[in-house]
């Protein structure tokens, strides 16, 4: 996600390091990381809980399972893999726009709202809320 939430900034012309909540300390940008909050819960949380909920793991295939630690093989790779870009690809009532995107598409528009946010037109960043 940190890749399509990048190149949304800079499509926009913002300034990746540039966050307001997040702080340059790693090597992801700190306004990547605030962007990227906005859709970590619908875009990666929800689909992999509800596939838990749904029972689509297969605890022997899908991990490797030691006395330390517990991973994902590669099947499980692969399947969280399409979890989390089948879900880029779900669209999503926008409350602004009034029509639906795909969230590919919603994490551009929402960059394009906080650069408005930052110019002329405030009141448009950051109102897609799940209910």
């Amino acid at each position: 996600m940190v890749k399509f939430v990048f190149q949304a900034i800079i499509a926009v012309g913002l300034d990746p390091d540039f966050g307001f909540f997040h702080t340059p300390r790693s090597s992801a940008s700190p306004l990547v990381l605030d962007l990227m909050e906005l859709f970590r819960t619908p875009v990666c949380d929800m689909p992999l809980v509800g596939s838990v909920n749904r029972m689509s793991w297969d605890i022997k295939e899908d991990f490797e399972v030691t006395t330390e630690k517990v991973w994902l093989s590669e099947s499980g790779r692969k399947k969280a893999i399409t979890i989390y870009e089948t879900r880029l690809n779900d669209t999503w009532k926008h409350p602004v726009m009034g029509y639906s995107l795909t969230y590919y598409r919603m994490i551009e528009m929402e960059a394009r709202f906080l650069e408005k946010e930052w110019s002329d037109q405030a009141g448009l960043f950051a109102r897609a809320r799940l209910r």
